[in-house]
């Protein structure tokens, strides 16, 4: 299973659109379920369902800074680096959805306003886009992890 379908199969057992993405890269991160989960819970629902930014980008974002980020906050080319690839990563989230923003991905969605989630029915998962969208974040941050460690063997 690649980690589009894992991301997929976790939003599905009814984690949040962040936790699906997140916890579907523990395979790389080493993080336990329960780790990645709690790590990014307050992101689901577009932060904490204010529908800010789209909980798989957040979800994709954290996977990206744990394992392409950087540590020193004295080196400026690192921070430079990895803002590029966060950059990079919007980019492409962008460019298959028009947008970043989960209020914009759900313009045309009926939502309850409020902190209450939504019951998981299968009317939940037909008339949102966010099963999709979980599958398509975590297989874009595959393919970026699968770019940044070619270039990093190359390395001299």
């Amino acid at each position: 299973m690649n980690h589009a379908q894992e991301a997929q199969r976790l939003f599905m057992q009814g984690y949040n659109c962040a936790q699906a993405v997140f916890c579907a890269f523990c395979d790389e991160t080493g993080l336990s379920l329960e780790a990645a989960a709690r790590l990014s819970s307050s992101f689901g629902g577009g932060m904490g369902r204010m529908r800010e930014v789209c909980g798989t980008v957040s979800g994709a974002l954290l996977a990206l800074g744990f394992l392409r980020g950087y540590a020193d906050p004295a080196d400026p080319e690192l921070k430079k680096a990895h803002y590029r690839l966060v950059q990079e990563y919007a980019r492409r989230f962008r460019e298959e959805n028009g947008t970043i923003i989960c209020r914009e991905l759900l313009k045309n969605v009926p939502v309850t306003p409020g902190d209450t989630p939504e019951p998981r029915t299968p009317e939940f998962y037909a008339r949102r886009p966010c099963l999709r969208l979980a599958g398509q974040a975590a297989a874009i941050l595959e393919q970026m992890l699968k770019e940044t460690e070619k270039k990093e063997e190359e390395r001299p």
